[in-house]
């Protein structure tokens, strides 16, 4: 980082904070950055009606952030959604990944038992919607006499890919911050207004789902047409989503609702066609069709308690409904596929990517990342995984998406010897990613958490794509664009990086260097 900014953020006075975090609540609050606050902070019994709100966690000051790697990590999110769609329309490639999963991880082999039951009755839908977050975090060299700093991925998430409502409104705040002079002389001289990029997220993520829901085509039944919310209940993040719906309303007229997955069953049914009908409980009269099913539930198998809430995964995949993400696209994001691409020497990612430029900067982004198998490779990482000595520059991954589910460092070993050598495969072991230190100041909860920090880039993608019909018929990418930008920021002693899991506030960046 350049020199100016070894002193940031810079110490408030009482005064100068008390100013500072004034204006930063009451403007969280009247513009949304807000969430339903924890059971930990406000108990079930002081607010039975939940009705009480919160400021999200979320940084008093951008966080410091190099120019180029920001500049890297949007150019290339096109080139990511074209790889993870292509490799949801490979079923057969795909199919010989999770086959190794199958006896090992039964939350896959869930996921992978409903896809085979649509496809012997047999898919009505051939179009599929993608609202990706490529996740990376800047990786310092220190190898060379020179260090370097380059962006790392850390995950890709096909499906709930969080905070596209709130990374919006945070870059927002820190502008108004900004503006009203809520920050000292000795910061402003770094946070400039051309140094601080805002998030259109919110925006264009509901404008891919205004574009599938158009895509869908005219009704089947006559029915008004609507997008449906499959969320959990109770959301503490609905605020997050709501700003999407929002946005969906009000940029495209296009109608949507709020759907507990648990209560799927009772709320929709599907025709003789297979469409989608939705009856809004509130209005028992009134159906709508629905174009696009929206998954803000259903990634984690804590979605799955009882065997209907899978007879309800199966009722959604089985419907016309253009599906986002589908079971396959949902598939293509466990952690397994991206070990096999990120495997040092892969064949795999020309498979999907066959323009070599493109590939190569898809390439240089990948961590080195190890199977826990058989193979050699997979030999090798299991000796790295063992050994206290190496373990601690690894982190264990499952098959997972949100937070709170990785083993770090020297608790791999541990974990390891306490788990059956027949269930290793089914976690990646991926190199740590080492970024440069940073400081911040963290609000959560009312309280203010100053020291270290790291920081967390989440890149937003829209990819609307035709399925193809097989091994002559790849299909084809209708819509594919980049759709901003999150920055998650945690203590740096601090593993994981979830804000609705605990762990990590939003953040927006401060450009930094040339």
């Amino acid at each position: 980082m350049p020199s100016p900014c070894s002193d940031y953020p810079p110490d408030l006075s009482y005064d100068q904070e008390s100013y500072l975090l004034s204006n930063l609540k009451d403007w969280s609050i009247a513009h949304g950055l807000a969430v339903r606050p924890a059971p930990t902070f406000v108990h079930a019994s002081q607010d039975p009606a939940g009705v009480l709100a919160t400021t999200a966690p979320v940084t008093l000051f951008p966080s410091l952030f190099p120019r180029a790697c920001f500049e890297e990590g949007l150019a290339i999110q096109e080139a990511y959604n074209e790889l993870y769609s292509a490799i949801a329309r490979d079923e057969q490639w795909l199919q010989g990944i999770v086959e190794e999963l199958l006896d090992i991880d039964d939350f896959v082999s869930k996921l992978w038992q409903t896809h085979l039951a649509v496809k012997k009755e047999g898919y009505v839908q051939d179009l599929s919607l993608g609202l990706f977050r490529s996740d990376y975090m800047v990786h310092t060299d220190t190898s060379s006499s020179q260090p370097s700093s380059g962006l790392k991925q850390v995950e890709f998430n096909t499906i709930a890919s969080s905070f596209g409502g709130l990374s919006s409104q945070v870059a927002a705040l820190h502008r108004y911050l900004l503006t009203i002079d809520a920050y000292p002389s000795t910061a402003t001289s770094v946070i400039k207004a051309d140094a601080l990029s805002q998030s259109k997220s919110a925006s264009s993520l509901a404008q891919g789902l205004a574009v599938a829901h158009k895509a869908y085509g005219t009704s089947k039944s006559g029915l008004p047409l609507c997008v449906l919310f499959v969320v959990q209940d109770p959301e503490r993040n609905v605020f997050d989503q709501r700003h999407l719906e929002y946005a969906l309303l009000e940029e495209s007229a296009v109608r949507s609702f709020r759907l507990p997955f648990h209560e799927t069953l009772s709320d929709t049914l599907l025709d003789a066609s297979r469409t989608l009908i939705y009856t809004p409980p509130n209005s028992p009269s009134t159906r709508y069709e629905v174009t696009t099913v929206y998954f803000r539930a259903g990634y984690s198998p804590d979605d799955y308690p009882k065997e209907e809430d899978w007879s309800a995964r199966l009722h959604l995949e089985r419907s016309r409904a253009i599906k986002c993400p589908s079971i396959l696209t949902h598939l293509a994001g466990c952690k397994k596929v991206q070990q096999v691409l990120a495997t040092p020497h892969s064949p795999h990612l020309r498979r999907f990517l066959p323009d070599a430029t493109v590939a190569s900067r898809v390439l240089a982004t990948f961590a080195p990342i190890y199977p826990l198998d058989q193979t050699e490779a997979g030999e090798e990482a299991k000796k790295l995984a063992a050994d206290p000595s190496t373990a601690v520059r690894y982190v264990l991954k499952p098959q997972r998406e949100g937070g709170g589910n990785n083993i770090y460092r020297k608790s791999i070993p541990t974990f390891l010897k306490d788990l059956p050598k027949t269930h290793w495969p089914a976690y990646i072991l991926m190199e740590m990613i080492e970024p440069p230190p940073l400081k911040n100041a963290i609000l959560r909860n009312g309280e203010v958490q100053k020291g270290g920090v790291i920081g967390e880039l989440g890149v937003y993608g829209v990819c609307l794509w035709k399925n193809g019909t097989g091994a002559d018929e790849k299909g084809e990418i209708l819509e594919n664009w980049e759709a901003g930008y999150l920055l998650r920021t945690k203590g740096d002693q601090s593993e994981e990086g979830g804000v609705a899991a605990g762990f990590g506030a939003v953040d927006s960046c401060c450009l930094v260097g040339t």
